[in-house]
């Protein structure tokens, strides 16, 4: 096995063990293990368990977003969202490891390739379709980006649920979200008010 097929070897592995234990519960014994090679093999090739996660966190991430940001080939602005909430649907179902990884708490001391950091990547993709939309409706388009996180958390939220369940199908779920999201958006107030009192 060349150096290069050994590195996917134990990305391929570390991804499954990962997904299956989490990062606290996965070891460089296993993975090593798995791959039938040395520890030392591991820690030429990643470091030691931190680096093989944050390959594996760090493609993950790519491959959500290409597909994201890939699907939002236009249209009317529903069909964005619709887009937007398949892309999300279709990576949970061919990628159930990879988004099983992405959901979970990544090690305190990385500061990026968190499943956050990568809803606000979507989330900027988002932004620029949404401050198209407040400025055709006369909205404040400053809000989009806030607006932006709103849905695609909600997308996010749907979509961990989901990984569990599976029932609806995929096509029920995205049309659900995007009912809720679009008939939210529509009926949009353009200065929203609390009717509690609260002020702060």
């Amino acid at each position: 096995m060349t150096g290069k097929q050994r590195r996917e070897q134990l990305l391929e592995i570390g991804r499954t063990v990962f997904a299956e234990r989490g990062y606290d519960g996965t070891s460089v014994e296993e993975i090593a293990e798995r791959a039938g090679v040395s520890k030392p093999v591991v820690y030429e090739h990643f470091g030691g368990k931190e680096g093989l996660y944050a390959v594996v966190v760090d493609r993950e991430m790519q491959l959500l977003l290409d597909m994201v940001t890939g699907a939002l080939t236009g249209g009317h602005s529903r069909e964005l969202l619709e887009q937007a909430a398949f892309a999300l649907m279709d990576y949970i179902d061919t990628s159930t490891d990879g988004f099983r990884i992405l959901v979970r708490d990544s090690p305190v001391a990385q500061s990026t390739g968190t499943f956050a950091s990568l809803i606000s990547d979507i989330a900027t993709q988002v932004e620029d379709i949404l401050g198209l939309e407040f400025k055709s409706r006369g909205f404040d388009a400053r809000l989009a980006p806030m607006y932006s996180q709103m849905l695609v958390g909600m997308v996010a939220l749907t979509g961990q649920w989901w990984l569990e369940v599976r029932k609806p199908d995929k096509a029920q779920v995205a049309a659900h979200l995007v009912n809720l999201a679009w008939h939210g958006l529509e009926g949009l107030e353009r200065h929203p008010r609390l009717v509690g009192g609260r002020k702060d």
